[in-house]
């Protein structure tokens, strides 16, 4: 096999969310979102807050010239629904739109190409407050707030993501109660959370098409584990990728699945296994919602941390393989799995065939300032590089991958987590926001100088472990 590394138009960026790294100001106008309830109740470890998080509305200038000093070329981040909408309806807060517009000017003045995110979690609490996504009215609601979104910015911005990791906000959000809202639903409940979540997606196609300044692009952000084969063997790789769409999983975790959500949207209809294993909890859905969920959209997002492996069992079918004692995980537990960038994208792009953005993937990792000054994470540039060099393999092997956007840019907000978690390739102090950027930054900047060509699958000879 020849090593073609990625097209000479692959986008490299680096990923963000609103509510992880932008702060507050009194003055700012931002509506209340239910993070900020669920903080208040005390939800967050260390009881945390995000109300100055990076201070990045007022530091975005200096951050995005730090991106540029490190070679990005994109990035991803969220706009505040809000922030946008203090009310969720109704009266646009303009102060937030003059914000993030001149964000967006920022990012093209150093170079990097703007992708918006509609929806990184941050609802309004005044949508929640009218029974936000279990309420129908919600899917309106959302189209109101991407024709806010097309109609301020879409000049600015070509690339449009709707929801961001829907297994998360359903499933955390509404079942098990760890993040905002903070509700544990019945199943029943869920699924119309779900199935108006996705209606919602296909409600802000049609508005983002239709009040866009310009023609755009269009994608949606799901995430899962990826199934990767024991072996190579055919039975393996095929128990791998049945195991991938299906949908075994225990109903307390009924969400973390790949093909309910994303078969309706790239595909047109629900899984029939899960039309049938879920069918007592399942609401009314009709012909027109699986229309309005299929709304044609340009590209598929899929942020990839982790897999698990899959070998074909006795009877053929998927058999699940235990995890080798000590295996290798990253600060935050999970596991590192680089052959899930391989398999993964490879099953995604066979089955949905549309062009791929992986548009999450990072590591977690116990980041200190060393006595030089400089934040040194070997470990970080390791999974990175195998993460990436499994990426080229399934680009060299024919999927379409169209762009990478790491997670994340800094240190930030992680959620029910606090701060205890630092994913970033800039360290963070959180007493004085200094920013430090850490040896994978530098790392990343010639991997993306090389666009690629620096990997290790490049270099066979190269020894390092």
């Amino acid at each position: 096999m020849v090593n073609r590394m990625f097209r000479e138009d692959f986008v490299w960026g680096v990923a963000g969310s609103a509510y992880q790294v932008e702060g507050r100001d009194k003055e700012d106008g931002c509506g209340t979102s239910i993070w900020d309830t669920f903080t208040e109740e005390g939800h967050i470890l260390d009881g945390q807050t995000a109300y100055a998080a990076c201070d990045h509305i007022h530091r975005y200038r200096e951050d995005y010239v730090l991106m540029r000093k490190l070679g990005i070329k994109a990035y991803r981040f969220s706009v505040s629904w809000a922030r946008i909408l203090p009310e969720g309806t109704g009266k646009v807060n303009e102060k937030a739109v003059a914000l993030y517009r001149d964000m967006m000017t920022e990012m093209r003045r150093n170079g990097i190409e703007p992708y918006l995110t509609m929806y990184h979690w941050e609802l309004p609490q005044a949508v929640q407050d009218k029974g936000g996504w279990l309420n129908e009215d919600i899917i309106g609601w959302f189209g109101e707030y991407a024709k806010v979104v097309a109609e301020n910015f879409s000049d600015l911005c070509e690339y449009f993501i709707t929801l961001n990791e829907p297994q998360c906000f359903v499933g955390l959000g509404h079942l098990s109660g760890v993040h905002a809202p903070g509700q544990k639903l019945s199943y029943s409940q869920t699924f119309q959370v779900a199935h108006n979540a996705l209606r919602a997606h296909g409600q802000a196609v049609i508005s983002l098409r239709k009040y866009a300044k310009r023609p755009i692009q269009v994608g949606y952000a799901p995430t899962c584990g990826m199934a990767y084969p024991a072996s190579e063997r055919p039975e393996d790789v095929e128990a791998a990728r049945k195991a991938l769409f299906s949908l075994q999983n225990p109903m307390d975790n009924w969400t973390w699945n790949v093909a309910w959500f994303s078969d309706p949207v790239f595909l047109g209809e629900y899984p029939a296994e899960g039309l049938e294993r879920f069918k007592e909890y399942l609401p009314v859905i009709t012909k027109e919602d699986m229309e309005l969920i299929a709304q044609p959209i340009d590209f598929m997002g899929q942020n990839i941390y982790n897999g698990y492996t899959v070998r074909a069992g006795a009877d053929g079918e998927p058999e699940y393989v235990e995890r080798e004692p000590g295996y290798p995980r990253t600060a935050a537990g999970w596991p590192v799995t680089p052959e899930c960038f391989y398999w993964g994208v490879k099953f995604l792009y066979e089955r949905y065939k549309l062009p791929v953005y992986i548009t999450e993937n990072g590591m977690s990792c116990h980041d200190v300032v060393s006595y030089d000054g400089q934040v040194h994470d070997p470990n970080r540039i390791d999974f990175l590089d195998r993460y990436l060099s499994a990426l080229q393999k399934a680009n060299d092997d024919g999927a379409d991958v169209r762009g990478y956007f790491l997670w994340t840019f800094m240190d930030n907000f992680e959620w029910d987590k606090g701060y205890t978690e630092r994913f970033g390739i800039v360290y963070v102090d959180f007493t004085t926001q200094e920013r430090i950027a850490k040896d994978s930054a530098y790392w990343y900047r010639e991997v993306i100088e090389t666009n690629g060509g620096s990997l290790h699958i490049n270099h066979p000879a190269d020894t390092r472990n």
